[in-house]
């Protein structure tokens, strides 16, 4: 598989890695519930250093992270420009009703300090979030994640098919590799530095459009499979994958009680005090 595609087959030999996947998935899941309960930067600004730290034990393709990163940044940064221009009291609301206005560029268009806190500590939450899934995408196998939904007591049929469909992508990737590769054989220019983005996407969607319609095909043949083996019939099942559980791992998942011990707390602490947002510019 190439090292260019984030997903891993095969389970590594980091700290992260070497984790038991019910460990894993219940800590990803209890880290998202901490990340999008508030939008209080106090608790998503060590969760982000965090992140990168994880990041940065799993020994990543940071040319490609650094890619996904900026896609999603982008995408982000748009998704609050068009906040703002439906709103430009945003902010406001989530902070008790003050307004103080910042820039005024005309009667209607306006920036408030409280609108341009709100949305930049909205763009750093989705930006955090990116971080958390990266880490738990490459420090998680298919096999792993699914003894993990298992391990949550959710239905083997939708951990197996979850599984598969983890595995499934890295397939595609290398198809669609290899297809381009041989195009660009046969004379078709591909390179971003001679095409502009435009040229770029059509010829790729000249291959990934096909590429899609005969994975059809691969699926069918999938469930064939898993039919003609019975798959389905038994009310359980087990995992290559479902490894034992180590200290580290005890270790995890007490941090995730206290994880979920903190969030819930936090969220109760929200709804009785009527708590919006944190904002350290109060004038």
């Amino acid at each position: 598989m190439s090292r260019r595609f984030v997903i891993n087959l095969v389970q590594g030999e980091t700290y992260l890695q070497k984790l038991n996947g019910t460990t894993k998935l219940g800590l990803f899941l209890i880290v998202m519930v901490y990340t999008m309960m508030s939008f209080d930067l106090r608790l998503l600004l060590p969760l982000f250093i965090l992140s990168w730290i994880g990041l940065a034990s799993l020994k990543p393709n940071y040319k490609l992270i650094l890619g996904l990163f900026g896609f999603i940044f982008f995408m982000n940064f748009v998704n609050i420009i068009l906040y703002y221009a439906v709103n430009q009291d945003v902010g406001s609301s989530y902070l008790n009703g003050t307004r103080t206005v910042l820039i005024q560029f005309n009667s209607y268009w306006y920036l408030t300090i409280e609108t341009l806190w709100y949305l930049s500590v909205r763009q750093f939450k989705m930006m955090t979030s990116f971080m958390i899934s990266m880490v738990f995408i490459l420090s998680i196998t298919p096999g792993e994640l699914a003894s993990g939904m298992s391990g949550l007591k959710i239905p083997y049929k939708i951990s197996t098919i979850t599984s598969l469909a983890f595995r499934y992508i890295p397939e595609i990737f290398n198809d669609y590799e290899t297809i381009k590769m041989s195009m660009q054989a046969r004379g078709l220019e591909l390179d971003k530095r001679r095409l502009n983005v435009f040229k770029r996407l059509k010829e790729n969607l000249m291959i990934l459009i096909p590429l899609i319609f005969t994975s059809f095909d691969r699926i069918g043949n999938i469930a064939n499979a898993l039919d003609l083996r019975g798959f389905g019939q038994g009310k359980s099942r087990t995992y290559y994958c479902e490894d034992p559980v180590t200290s580290r791992d005890k270790l995890f998942r007490g941090i995730t009680i206290l994880l979920i011990i903190f969030c819930i707390s936090f969220m109760v602490y929200q709804n009785v005090n009527h708590f919006g947002m944190w904002f350290p510019f109060k004038i």
